[in-house]
């Protein structure tokens, strides 16, 4: 038997990146994460405990014990599309990093897909993990870790090249999250590695949004690092952070 998946929270929003943004999902955020980003606003430690939304949209959250079974998780989303018909476009599997629990959701997938294409949320660090379930995915958002900005304690360039090799083939997506300190040269090495893959991928600049609201980039840097890459690739786009701006979930 696989090991259980642990959620921390399943709710339904707008997505507010990268290229899915504006499409309403369903949101199952994941527990437990292999990195320890600077710029992360989630907490993704382990609990028995997972916040469900009441009403799809409402904000309102009950309290669950888990492990959840797949049976439950399944009922949940056809309850809320009957609730609100048409309106998700999709499920996003974010985290935390949902790759941790490959093995078991390489089992979910297929059931969870009879009823909403599955978005993948990742930092793109974990190819073989990828391997398992990437036939079950429609699309892939792929975070790559700047040095400026996430502030990981190692250079992860080698890992995000082997993910988006593996990635390739998939309906895939780059996204970045750039600050006033992120420098040419990380833009350079992020277009050196989609370049490598296939240099239609599209790249998309975040810039970086603080505790207080405000975004930590001036208009005129991050200008300035869209003209680097779009120099290099021919789709790249600057998105901030839709659900922060909207004061949604």
């Amino acid at each position: 038997m696989s090991d259980p998946v642990y959620i921390s929270e399943i709710f339904s929003s707008i997505q507010g990146e990268g290229m899915l943004a504006g499409r309403r999902q369903i949101f199952v955020r994941l527990m437990e994460c292999n990195l320890d980003c600077r710029y992360c606003d989630t907490d993704f430690a382990k609990s028995d405990i997972c916040r469900l939304e009441s009403k799809p949209g409402s904000g309102s959250f009950l309290n669950l014990p888990q492990p959840l079974p797949l049976n439950k998780i399944t009922s949940l989303f056809d309850d809320w599309r009957l609730q609100l018909p048409g309106a998700h476009h999709s499920v996003s599997f974010t985290g935390g990093e949902p790759l941790l629990y490959a093995e078991t959701l390489t089992e979910w997938f297929p059931e969870i897909r009879k009823s909403l294409p599955i978005h993948l949320e990742t930092n793109g660090t974990m190819h073989l993990a990828l391997r398992h379930v990437k036939q079950h995915l429609d699309y892939i958002s792929m975070d790559m870790k700047l040095p400026s900005t996430a502030g990981c304690k190692e250079y992860l360039w080698d890992q995000h090249a082997l993910f988006l090799h593996e990635a390739h083939g998939s309906n895939v997506s780059v996204k970045i999250v750039v600050g006033e300190s992120t420098p040419d040269s990380e833009i350079q090495q992020v277009c050196d590695i989609i370049s490598e893959v296939d240099e239609a991928l599209p790249l998309f600049l975040q810039p970086m949004s603080l505790p207080d609201g405000t975004v930590g980039i001036a208009a005129a840097h991050i200008l300035h690092l869209q003209e680097i890459a779009s120099s290099r690739l021919p789709d790249v786009r600057v998105i901030p952070q839709m659900h922060n701006m909207l004061g949604a979930l």
